[in-house]
């Protein structure tokens, strides 16, 4: 089971990184100028290979953590709040691939200062399922 663990943290370290990255990408997208056409389209080709990588990243972790949850057991509410926050990254990860589809097909309306607030959602996550895996405090 400890190499189940090491690879899920070497995943959700990896996952992680792709949904730092990927909003922080939204915000250039969404401030690229009308007529930068070159600086739209890499920036748009950057973000779809990093979903694309990320995707199977995230699936990879989220399976070795129910593989540990198996191997574990299913106790304590923190597990409970956890996995939540988990399903909650899930729905940010698809979230992503949506507002990815409104860029790619100029459909996008949000500002570059809602991208920054999106941008910080996936940090709070980390630092509360770190503190939940942790310190167990319920």
């Amino acid at each position: 089971m400890l190499w189940v663990k090491a690879f899920h943290i070497v995943f959700v370290v990896s996952w992680f990184a792709g949904l730092f990255y990927l909003p922080r990408i939204f915000v250039n997208l969404a401030m690229v100028p009308a007529g930068s056409v070159a600086e739209r389209e890499r920036l748009l080709l950057m973000a779809q290979k990093l979903y694309r990588f990320v995707t199977p990243i995230g699936v990879l972790a989220v399976g070795l953590g129910l593989w540990l949850w198996f191997g574990f057991g299913f106790t304590g509410g923190w597990l409970h709040a956890k996995t939540t926050l988990v399903i909650g990254l899930i729905a940010y990860h698809v979230w992503c691939g949506r507002l990815l589809t409104g860029f790619a097909a100029g459909a996008t309306t949000k500002s570059h200062v809602w991208f920054r607030f999106f941008n910080e959602v996936p940090v709070l996550a980390l630092i509360a399922i770190c503190i939940l895996a942790v310190v167990k405090p319920f």
